[in-house]
């Protein structure tokens, strides 16, 4: 038997205890699985209750005994999430009575599923596309606002849509073309060649625009790699305990305290980043502590922002001097963060830096300068107003495959100009769709659709 024919079952809420616990099936059978280990109140059965409603009774083990008083719900194909007849029981979040209520599912016929398989069968039963189902995975591991709701866009469909438009325009491209060639004899207007020029090039615009994202997309999939860097004890695990908002690196006046990067996410000024807190910058003879000197300017080299903390308690020193160069010389956009400012009493200058370089006071004791802090960085990572949520590229698979549409679209107008004959145009105008079809599945392998979902959680 296929296994797109089996019965699955998975536990599709987080491990630990907790106040839910969700038991999903999808198949053939998952109903007639569900109604072996569920007892409704009352008289009616399972079915008896129309699909989508919630169902109040009892979880059975495998033996038949109660083992939890819940809800149960199901939804016949194709009108579901997976295209499948599937069931859901929502538990007490105990870890018992999950894996008990899972060991019954067995016993009823359902098997364990595997990674990503929901999603994989919403894909391969045409509730999803492609990109549709990536942006679910965006979705569970989100960590901004922002970064939500672009993936809450992708999976309603938006980015789909921009492709499909580009497709569509091409197929037009491709359809006429072929009317004119294989029916020489029929009243089909021939494409002049500034018609189709135009065509091409405002498809390959719309190919230039969707690569434009990436970038964006990535800072949201990712995270911006942000290195807080200074010597030691200038307040840089303190100021990455405040962001956090909560204390993740240990903070004494001890100075050399930190021995090596600490990485931590949050978002500040609506912008996802990638907090790494370094060890300070100075000569040491401590092998451990060189060590993490080493990777401080590592991490701060291949940082994409750059906090360069000072202690505004005190004077500026020769160490303080070097790392603001050593900042400088990475050619990195950087904020010249002076730290404790709860300590200095009277205002004072410690020769922030000049130029186009944004300074901030803060306090890590208190969260003064924190929000403008967030305003800095929401400055030098603004986001795009002009692309609207779910029309970003989020992936580096997406972005080579759209890359090679451009490339194919590039190379079709080329022939064009050069006079080349028909078919040869056509070929690239091809290469173009099947690249299009890849990021939405239409013409994807079936080994990239398995390393996708390879990458979900089981339940999902």
């Amino acid at each position: 038997m296929s296994l797109q024919n089996d019965t699955i079952a998975a536990i599709s809420t987080p491990s630990g205890s907790g106040a839910i616990g969700i038991l999903r099936l999808s198949g053939r059978s998952a109903i007639s699985a569900a109604e072996k280990c569920f007892k409704p109140l009352g008289s009616k059965g399972l079915r008896d209750h129309p699909p989508r409603a919630l169902v109040y009774g009892d979880l059975l083990d495998s033996g038949g005994q109660p083992i939890d008083r819940v809800l149960c719900t199901y939804s016949l194909g194709p009108s579901s999430y997976t295209g499948e007849d599937t069931a859901e029981f929502q538990c007490h979040g105990s870890p018992m009575v999950l894996a008990l209520g899972l060991e019954a599912l067995f016993a009823a016929g359902a098997r364990q599923a595997r990674a990503g398989e929901f999603t994989r069968r919403a894909f391969l039963n045409g509730r999803l596309d492609l990109a549709q189902a990536e942006a679910v995975g965006d979705l569970l591991s989100a960590q901004s606002r922002e970064g939500a709701r672009h993936a809450a866009g992708q999976l309603s469909g938006a980015l789909s849509k921009k492709i499909g438009d580009i497709y569509s325009a091409l197929v037009d491209v491709m359809a006429h073309f072929h009317a004119v060639l294989d029916y020489p004899d029929e009243d089909i207007n021939p494409f002049r060649m500034e018609e189709l020029e135009v065509a091409l090039a405002n498809q390959e615009g719309a190919l230039n625009a969707l690569l434009a994202t990436c970038g964006r997309g990535k800072l949201l999939r990712e995270g911006l790699p942000c290195a807080i860097v200074g010597r030691p004890n200038a307040g840089k695990s303190s100021l990455l305990n405040a962001m956090l908002g909560w204390d993740r690196a240990i903070v004494t006046d001890i100075p050399g305290t930190t021995r090596d990067t600490v990485e931590e996410r949050c978002e500040l000024g609506g912008v996802p980043l990638r907090l790494i807190d370094t060890a300070g910058l100075r000569d040491t003879s401590d092998p451990v502590e060189k060590l993490g000197v080493e990777r401080s300017r590592r991490a701060m080299e291949e940082a994409g922002l750059i906090f360069a903390v000072v202690d505004m308690s005190a004077d500026l020193t020769e160490e303080d001097r070097e790392m603001l160069q050593a900042v400088e010389e990475t050619g990195r956009p950087w904020i010249f963060v002076a730290a404790k400012k709860d300590l200095v009493k009277n205002s004072r200058s410690i020769g922030l830096a000049g130029g186009e370089t944004p300074s901030v006071e803060v306090s890590a004791l208190t969260g003064e300068g924190l929000d403008k802090l967030g305003k800095m960085v929401a400055e030098l990572f603004p986001k795009e107003d002009a692309v609207p949520y779910g029309q970003l590229l989020t992936n580096a698979r997406q972005e080579e495959a759209a890359g090679r549409a451009r490339e194919a679209v590039r190379r079709a107008r080329e022939a064009l100009t050069a006079g080349f004959t028909p078919d040869a145009l056509l070929t690239d105008v091809e290469e173009a769709l099947s690249a299009l079809g890849e990021l939405t599945g239409q013409s994807v392998r079936e080994d990239v659709t398995d390393r996708i979902f390879a990458k979900f959680c089981v339940g999902k």
